[in-house]
């Protein structure tokens, strides 16, 4: 067979996942909109009391707006492979480094560190299997963020980035398993645990 032939298998294979897992997270069912509303609700509130009302007095950072789209997989698509957790954390995590990095070590010229911390972070996250869209926001915001985030140097990568996708990540398996219509991860090794205990609540 030959490459271009493999290649196009198996982007309609891509195609065909694609199309289903989007008919699949969106088909209309009030049910899962209300879980996907209730977790995104108290997922980023979380976040954002604890910036409220303790952050606030460290003049540190917790809530940053690449969290509002990885509520929208993690919450919404919870299907998807980009919501995964391998995905959701590594990509998270991958991307402040680059842009942390990006924005340390090389000269501030913004045309050159913004798409070089986006593209970068895309690449890493494709070589190590952690590609996660809002990603991408994360290593940005590092480099455009406000003089506060810029000063946190790589303590932007603890916090707020790996707290606040530590809160959105037990968030989600709190939410996304407690009915027997959601499962997340979808690997059922990690939620056996989760899904035994709804049993036994029932």
């Amino acid at each position: 067979m030959s490459n271009r032939k493999i290649i196009t298998e198996k982007a309609k294979r891509n195609f065909r996942i694609t199309r289903y897992v989007i008919y699949k997270e969106t088909a209309i069912d009030a049910r899962e909109q209300s879980w996907s509303f209730l977790g995104a609700f108290i997922g980023i509130g979380l976040i954002a009391f604890i910036q409220s009302y303790q952050f606030s007095r460290l003049e540190n950072i917790l809530l940053i707006g690449s969290f509002g789209a990885a509520s929208v997989l993690i919450f919404g698509a919870i299907q998807s492979p980009l919501a995964q957790p391998r995905n959701f954390i590594g990509g998270q995590l991958i991307s402040a480094v680059i842009g942390v990095s990006v924005f340390k070590f090389l000269p501030d010229i913004l045309w050159i560190t913004a798409p070089l911390a986006v593209a970068t972070s895309i690449i890493v996250m494709q070589m190590t299997r952690t590609l996660h869209p809002p990603g991408g926001a994360t290593a940005l915001i590092a480099v455009i963020g406000t003089e506060k985030i810029k000063s946190l140097g790589y303590l932007y990568v603890i916090s707020p980035v790996f707290t606040g996708t530590f809160i959105l990540f037990i968030t989600a398996i709190m939410f996304n398993n407690m009915t027997k219509y959601r499962s997340y991860p979808t690997n059922k090794k990690w939620t056996r645990i989760f899904k035994s205990k709804s049993a036994q609540d029932e």
